[in-house]
């Protein structure tokens, strides 16, 4: 539904000099009439013709116009009738016509009536549309063509006759051609759908270009200290020298005794994997082939960015999403990853 408003008080004097035009118009088309009759049948029948056309036909217009400025639909009868009583009128004049050229004028002349009567009908539905919001005569052929899609749909699926189910299923998207159309409500709402997507898309987009990847710090590796060696007793006295020279003098190679290094072992952490991710967010492990959930979209995004180093950007993300065989739609992935930089920039 739009939001209703008022009329200003340049819009008030634009409508009301367009009815009267139309309003001239229709009484033009009423005085013509008669003034053609009347020469070929006299005054008296030529009056009863045009109140029988036009004079109709102006009852039917207040009624439409009436109907309308109260925000209701009009009934079907009355539709047909502002056509056809003009029609009926304009058969009438051609009778009394004597030659090609009037038999066109006289033809046309009462359709001036019709005219102005769907004019004026049409323009106060548009005024009552917008200061009330609502539009009756499209509530009331949306509200017709969704009833009858419903019992074509009924009867497609659960009548016994396979031609009737036939023919209800033709008839069904006939029909689903004409949901929505001349709703304007509806179509406001539809764009304001696309546009929500559109600046979703547009959000994540620019998160991913203007975004500084994260580096994680790098530590250095700690080399265990050495102790170092004793002095040896035997290198205090007298023999622990001698025997020093003598193997400098022989050429064999000084045996170096004293307390052995224990090395460091640093223990090798397993990868993270997937599971791991999804346990520590409290979600369903994510499959492939099916629809996830905005929290596994967001655990298989925040998987796949820090599997390597540096971690990687909205691209190369999203294409190793989809070469994985996770389903997910472009808006919705570009959502949750721009979610998941605002998350890593909140400090």
């Amino acid at each position: 539904m739009t939001a209703p408003s008022r009329l200003n008080k340049a819009q008030k004097v634009v409508l009301a000099a367009a009815f009267v035009p139309m309003l001239a118009t229709g009484i033009a088309g009423g005085v013509g009439t008669y003034s053609n009759i009347s020469g070929a049948y006299g005054k008296g029948t030529a009056l009863g013709a045009v109140a029988a056309g036009e004079g109709a036909t102006a009852v039917l217009a207040l009624v439409l116009l009436g109907l309308t400025m109260l925000g209701q639909a009009s009934p079907l009868v009355i539709r047909v009738g502002l056509w056809a009583l003009p029609a009926a009128s304009s058969v009438m004049s051609v009778m009394a016509a004597g030659d090609p050229g009037r038999t066109v004028i006289y033809a046309v002349t009462p359709m001036g009536m019709c005219v102005s009567a769907e004019g004026m009908a049409f323009l106060a539905r548009r005024i009552v549309v917008h200061t009330d919001g609502r539009d009756a005569e499209a509530e009331r052929k949306a509200a017709a063509i969704v009833q009858a899609l419903a019992y074509h749909r009924a009867r497609a699926a659960n009548h016994p006759d396979a031609k009737v189910q036939a023919r209800s299923e033709r008839t069904s998207w006939k029909l689903a051609r004409k949901v929505g159309v001349g709703d304007v409500s509806l179509g406001a709402r539809l764009v304001d759908v696309q546009r929500e997507r559109v600046t979703s898309g547009a959000d994540a987009a620019l998160a991913d270009m203007f975004s500084v990847p994260v580096t994680p710090a790098v530590t250095a590796p700690v080399t265990p200290a050495v102790a170092p060696a004793q002095p040896r007793p035997e290198l205090e006295s007298g023999k622990g020298t001698r025997d020093a020279e003598d193997t400098q003098v022989n050429g064999a190679e000084p045996t170096v005794s004293g307390p052995a290094v224990t090395p460091v072992t640093v223990p090798v952490l397993p990868p993270v994997t997937l599971e791991d991710v999804a346990v520590v967010a409290g979600v369903p492990l994510p499959k492939q082939g099916e629809t996830l959930t905005d929290a596994q979209l967001s655990v298989v995004l925040r998987y796949l960015r820090y599997s390597d180093d540096p971690p990687l950007s909205y691209r190369q993300a999203a294409s190793g999403f989809r070469q994985a065989g996770y389903v997910g739609s472009e808006e919705r992935v570009r959502a949750v990853w721009g979610a998941l930089l605002a998350q890593e920039n909140t400090p």
